[in-house]
Order: C-alpha cells, then sequence, then structure tokens
C-alpha cells in the first residue's frame, strides 16, 4: 500500500512526523514537493496510492479527478474544511476524509497578519532590499507610527480576535465588522462595533478575518476599496477571493492603497502576474499556518488517522457514511 503527502513545498513533512509507524504496517510514503499541475497529470502520478495526505487548499479535488482514483479509499485533510475537496464525491466513491487538529494555525496566522501590517507600513522589504544593495536609507520611503492610529478587523473568529488584541497592545483604536456580527460580541473581542462603511472609512488598515464562503466572495468591491483612506492598507492573511481581484489592482495601481497579501488568487502565483508590478505590496508566499508545530501537528495526526483506519476504528471522519464493505478490505 502507498502514501502520497502531497503539496510538501517547504520540504518539512518528512522530518514533521514518525513515518516509519506507516511502514511498519507495509505502507509506503512518498512526497510531493510540487504541484502535480492538470487533473491528467494528478490522476496519472496518484493512480496507485490507497491514501493521500492533503494540505488544505493546495490542490483541488473535484469529482471527476476523484472518480479516476480508482485505489484510493482514504484521504487525511490537514486542517478540518476545504473548499477545494468535493466530500460528497469521496462519499459516493467509498472514500474515507479524515481531517487533522491544527490548533495553533489561528496564532500563526495572525501573527503573519501583524507581521504584514508592520511590514507594509514601515517599508520592511523595501529596507531589506536597500541594505543588501548598499543603498542603506536612501530609497527607503519614511514609515507610519502605529500607535494612536485605527485598524479594522473584518471577521472577529478566532483569528481576528487575536488581531484586534495585537492592535490594542499596539496603542491603535480598533473597530469590527462582518455580516453577522452584533455589537455585543464585537466588544467581547474587543473592537468597537462599526458599520462595514465606517470601518472602511476610518481606518488606516484594514485586517480580513473572514471565511471564504459563497456569501462572502468578493466582499471587497471597487466601491469598498474606494471607501478606504488613502495610503490605508489592506491586509488579506484569509482567502484573496474576499477582494474583488481587478478593483484591488486597479486601486493599488492608483496609488490609492497599499496592500500586505498572504494569500493570492493562484497559489502558487504564476511569473507576470499582474499584482507582481503593483505599487505599495508586501507578499508573502501563504505562510500563516506554516510554521513547525502546525506540521507536526498536521502529519502526526495524519498517521494516526491512517493507522485507525487500517486498524478498523477510524478517528476524527468528515464523512463516515463513506465506509463500505470495499473499505473493510483495507483493515
Amino acid at each position: 500500500m502507498r502514501v502520497a503527502v502531497l503539496d510538501d513545498w517547504q520540504r518539512v513533512a518528512k522530518k514533521s512526523a514518525d513515518w516509519a509507524q506507516l511502514e511498519a504496517r507495509g505502507i509506503t510514503a512518498s512526497y510531493f514537493e510540487e504541484p502535480l499541475g492538470s487533473a491528467d497529470a494528478a490522476a496519472a502520478a496518484l493512480a496507485d496510492f490507497e491514501f493521500l495526505v492533503v494540505m488544505r487548499e493546495r490542490m483541488a479535488f473535484p469529482a471527476p479527478l476523484i472518480a479516476r482514483l480508482k485505489k484510493l479509499r482514504m484521504i487525511s485533510l490537514t486542517g478540518r474544511r476545504s473548499p477545494v475537496l468535493d466530500t460528497a464525491a469521496c462519499t459516493r466513491h467509498g472514500i474515507l476524509v479524515s481531517y487533522t487538529g491544527g490548533e495553533l494555525s489561528s496564532a500563526a496566522t495572525a501573527e503573519i497578519a501583524l507581521g504584514l501590517l508592520i511590514g507594509a507600513m514601515r517599508h520592511m522589504p523595501a529596507g531589506d532590499e536597500a541594505v543588501r544593495t548598499g543603498k542603506f536609507q536612501s530609497v527607503v520611503p519614511a514609515g507610519t507610527v502605529l500607535e494612536g492610529r485605527t485598524l479594522g478587523v473584518i471577521g472577529l473568529g478566532r483569528i481576528g480576535e487575536r488581531m484586534a488584541r495585537y492592535g490594542h497592545a499596539l496603542g491603535m483604536r480598533v473597530l469590527g465588522w462582518s455580516p453577522n456580527l452584533t455589537k455585543e460580541r464585537a466588544e467581547a473581542a474587543g473592537a468597537a462595533f462599526a458599520t462595514k462603511e465606517q470601518l472602511l472609512a476610518e481606518s488606516d488598515a484594514v485586517s480580513l478575518h473572514i471565511v471564504l464562503s459563497e456569501r462572502t466572495r468578493g466582499l471587497l468591491g471597487a466601491e469598498d476599496l474606494a471607501r478606504m483612506k488613502p495610503g490605508a492598507v489592506l491586509v488579506n492573511s484569509s482567502r484573496f477571493a474576499l477582494v474583488d481581484e481587478a478593483a484591488l489592482i486597479a486601486a493599488l495601481r492608483a496609488g490609492r492603497i497599499a496592500a500586505a497579501l498572504d494569500v493570492f488568487p493562484e497559489e502558487p502565483l504564476p511569473t507576470g502576474h499582474p499584482l507582481l508590478t503593483c505599487p505599495n505590496t508586501v507578499f508573502t508566499p501563504h505562510l500563516g499556518y506554516c510554521v513547525n508545530d502546525v506540521y507536526a501537528q498536521f502529519y502526526a495526526d495524519s498517521i494516526a488517522n491512517i493507522l485507525a483506519f487500517l486498524d478498523g476504528k477510524p478517528i476524527r471522519m468528515i464523512n463516515p457514511e463513506a465506509l463500505t464493505p470495499r473499505a473493510e478490505e483495507m483493515r
């Protein structure tokens, strides 16, 4: 039997957990460090695997691809949700999907958002390049102090609430809004409740921490970005599709606002994408949850998921209805 560990972009999977536990049960692990590309390429590469460890939202598994993976019996999904994995199709084909923990991912993502905010306000990427090229301060714009400024947090869940606390620690005024947010919930999270329009108009930095859904896709469009203060920073460590891509590129090219992004419309972002030539930007390559502590839990839990499946006692099941007599044969 074989397990494919997919999208190991940082080459950390092998050292993050004890894969020998699977080897002792006759399961060989293969590590894929690059995207598999087209559906045809993915189907060919994964045809002989019974188990997959899928890194959240990096690779899409639509129904047609799942139908082509005839040997596949189980997927361990790092995290609890992935809109690019067709769980219903997995169920139809008798493929169990289990999830993993990742309690520290919220803290890690909030911290990358804070880093992006400070990096953008103080032009840290430009400063780094200037030191390395011998120009020192001569080409680095003057920065903006955060103390006394206003931070707008859209979405006050586990990550957004942390970001609100960071704002207070920096001496910032913190506003909060989301489609379902109440005044009481905002205050409990440490933010003053604001309308969407008020938050955008008054904030010196806007940080997105809201789940992407059909309701929230394109949550910030051209009119919303136009309401932001000139020079304000939009921080997005959640999902790029919360913002209208064309509108953001237009606002950046016009020099009205800045953007600090950890998420992108395509990942990896292809060479030549318009965002790469936009001014007033700071980028990190979707590093939000990508820390050793989180990887260790993702992969250790994935190994435990597979072992439990083999033992006939599957755990952390997303679609328990997928269990079939064919799955019994694997145990």
